[in-house]
């Protein structure tokens, strides 16, 4: 049945760092009361910029983790401190999202995707192809269905979620969706629908270009543009953890573990025990114990890039911020206008 033409809708707000949910509950509000409805949220939270004082309680710095790729300083504490801040206000903002749910009777009715896109926007997170930038939080509610606190250990990607969707709506995906249905999944979550999963990493800010497949134990990632650095999103570049790390490098007391956002050329192939090394600092591609394993990789990688006709492009693309600032260069420009 055809259903209404999807609507954007987009609220101005006067707050200098605004959450993006001021309108979340309206517009569910609004929503046509007689038919089913998709609704799509989208926060900015907890994207950069941040700013202090966003919640009635704020997190100390003498709380946070700070993981062993970040130094371990005031500027880096205080960071993560402020990007807390912000999860929470997201946090709450989902929270009355769930309650007018309930208002209006539909929480019985109604499945919930809780998700973001990427790692958190800090060096060696966003934008990379490690778990610090793609295992990201994925949480469903669907009350009847999935049990409550239940957890569930198997390998999903984001191309999943469109079929399962159409699955849960008694729709038949699309063959050419790349995406598998895990909705078996939210009711035995024992199940795995994957022995794999693929990520790929391309132009953001900063030229670059590098692919990854993950099993439950090992990463394989492959850079095709080992000249490049992993440099951070402009917006990381910028931050008070970035620029302590760089002080540091000129200081010679980076520690090595910190130093991949400004090594160059970075490895063509990296592989790495998730299970023993979860922050995955050891690279294990040259060590001949896991040659059997990095052979079986390399294959999986091939025939995805292959059924998926991942080409390198005929030219790269250029910076448009400074890698060592995060400041806009000169041929930057805004709004993009199509090729001539």
């Amino acid at each position: 049945e055809k259903g209404d033409k999807t609507k954007v809708k987009t609220v101005v707000v006067a707050n200098p760092n605004p959450s993006g949910a001021e309108a979340w509950v309206s517009t569910l509000q609004e929503r046509p009361k007689d038919k089913p409805f998709f609704l799509w949220l989208a926060a900015v939270d907890p994207h950069r910029d941040y700013a202090e004082k966003v919640i009635l309680e704020p997190h100390r710095p003498d709380d946070v983790t700070v993981p062993p790729y970040l130094p371990d300083n005031d500027q880096t504490r205080k960071d993560l401190a402020l990007y807390y801040d912000e999860i929470s206000r997201l946090d709450s903002n989902v929270g009355k999202v769930l309650d007018e749910i309930t208002v209006q009777g539909l929480a019985d009715d109604t499945v919930v995707i809780f998700m973001t896109d990427n790692g958190r926007p800090f060096p060696r997170c966003k934008t990379t192809l490690y778990d610090s930038g793609i295992k990201s939080p994925f949480i469903i509610r669907w009350l009847g269905k999935v049990r409550t606190e239940a957890t569930c250990q198997s390998l999903l990607s984001s191309v999943d979620i469109a079929p399962t969707i159409l699955e849960i709506a008694g729709i038949m995906p699309p063959e050419q969706f790349q995406g598998v249905s895990f909705l078996k999944v939210l009711t035995e979550p024992e199940t795995r629908v994957r022995t794999a999963a693929f990520s790929e990493h391309n132009w953001h800010d900063f030229d670059a270009r590098s692919r990854s497949v993950r099993t439950e134990r090992f990463k394989y990632i492959r850079n095709e543009y080992p000249d490049l650095p992993n440099t951070p999103p402009a917006d990381a570049v910028r931050s008070l953890t970035f620029q302590s790390m760089r002080k540091l490098r000129d200081e010679g007391s980076l520690k090595p573990e910190q130093q991949s956002c400004f090594t160059k050329p970075l490895p063509k192939e990296e592989l790495y025990d998730i299970q023993a090394d979860p922050h995955e600092l050891k690279n294990l591609a040259a060590d001949p114990k896991f040659a059997v394993e990095l052979t079986e990789l390399r294959g999986a990688l091939d025939a995805w890039k292959k059924q998926t006709r991942d080409e390198l492009p005929a030219a790269r693309t250029p910076d448009e911020f400074d890698r060592e600032t995060g400041e806009p260069l000169p041929g930057r420009k805004r709004p993009r206008l199509p090729p001539k």
